[in-house]
C-alpha cells in the first residue's frame, strides 16, 4: 500500500465516463428538492433515474430571497445545501471509481438502497489504491467476492432471488452465476460457503489457487499479512472442491488435511497459504 501522502496523477484514476453528469444532476436535484430524509430520497431518486421513471425532483427551485432581475448573480448563502450531501457525494464518487461498474445507474440505484437499509454496500473490496483505480474485467473478481461475502453470509443459506440480487447490484454477468449454480447443483437453498468455494475456483482455477483465494479473501489479517483463517472453514471449502472435482479419491482428501494438522495446532487452529501452496499432489 502506498503511503498516505502518496499522490496519484489523473492517468492513473479511471473515472466512469457517464459519473461526472451524473453527480451534476444529482447534487443539482438534491439542493433544488431539500429532502428531509436525503437517503431515503437518494434511494428514490436512483431508483427512478434507472426505470426511467418520473424523478422526485420539485419543478422549481424556491429561492428565499425577493424577486431579482434575471441576471441577478447569487452567492452561496442565497443556497441551502443539505448538510449530509457533501459527505455522501465523497463517498459515492470514491465507490464509483472503485467499483468501475459496468451499468453506473443500476449500481448507484443498488447503493442508495443499500447505504437507506444499512446493508453491506455492493463496493469492490481493494486494498491498493493502483488497483482501484484501473478499469476492471466484468467478471468476478476477489474485491467483487469479498463483497459479495459481506452482504451473504450472515446466513449458512441464501436463495437465488437473494443472490441474484446482490450479483447483478454489482453489474456481474447473469450467465457466470448460472454457471456457478449449476457446477454446484443447488436446490432452492444455496449454501452460502459452497457458492463462495465455486467462486473461488472459478477466480483459481486449480485447488490450489482457489484456496489461496480464498484465505486472501476471507483473512482478517492486515494487507501483506499471513492471510490467516480458521481451519474449520479451510476444511470445507478444500472438501467441497475436491469432492467436485471428482478426481481426489477421499483417501487423498484424508491424508492431504492429516498433513497439514501438525502446523495447524501450532498456529491455534488458524491456516495459512504458506502452509499448502508448496505441497506436492495437492491439485
Amino acid at each position: 500500500m502506498p503511503p498516505p501522502d502518496t499522490m496519484f496523477c489523473a492517468q492513473q484514476i479511471s473515472i466512469p465516463p457517464e459519473l461526472p453528469n451524473l453527480l451534476k444532476n444529482f447534487t443539482k436535484a438534491a439542493i433544488r428538492t431539500q429532502p428531509k430524509d436525503l437517503l431515503l430520497w437518494s434511494s428514490t431518486y436512483f431508483h427512478a433515474l434507472y426505470r426511467g421513471e418520473r424523478l422526485p425532483v420539485k419543478e422549481r427551485f424556491e429561492m428565499n430571497v425577493a424577486p431579482q432581475k434575471t441576471d441577478t448573480m447569487y452567492c452561496s448563502q442565497q443556497i441551502s445545501v443539505p448538510p449530509e450531501l457533501p459527505i455522501i457525494l465523497q463517498n459515492f464518487t470514491k465507490a464509483a471509481i472503485q467499483t468501475q461498474p459496468k451499468d453506473l445507474l443500476l449500481w448507484s440505484s443498488t447503493y442508495f438502497n443499500g447505504l437507506c437499509n444499512g446493508e453491506h454496500l455492493p463496493v469492490e473490496d481493494r486494498s491498493d489504491m493502483n488497483a482501484a483505480t484501473q478499469k476492471t474485467d466484468t467478471g468476478l473478481t476477489p474485491g467483487l467476492l469479498k463483497t459479495l461475502h459481506k452482504q451473504l453470509s450472515q446466513k449458512t443459506t441464501c436463495s437465488k432471488e437473494e443472490l441474484q440480487k446482490k450479483w447483478e447490484g454489482l453489474c456481474l454477468p447473469s450467465d457466470q452465476m448460472e454457471t456457478l449454480l449449476s457446477l454446484g447443483r443447488f436446490s432452492s437453498d444455496i449454501d452460502w460457503m459452497e457458492f463462495f468455494a465455486l467462486g473461488c475456483s472459478a477466480l483459481g482455477g486449480t485447488l490450489r489457487s482457489s484456496l489461496k483465494f480464498a484465505c486472501e479473501i476471507l483473512t482478517e489479517d492486515e494487507e501483506d499479512g499471513a492471510a490467516m483463517i480458521p481451519f474449520d472453514t479451510f476444511v470445507k471449502i478444500y472438501t467441497y472442491l475436491a469432492r467436485l472435482d471428482g478426481d481426489v479419491p477421499q483417501d487423498h482428501i484424508d491424508d492431504f488435511l492429516s498433513s497439514l494438522q501438525p502446523q495447524v495446532e501450532l498456529q491455534t487452529g488458524m491456516i495459512k497459504p504458506l502452509d499448502f501452496i508448496h505441497q506436492d499432489h495437492m491439485d
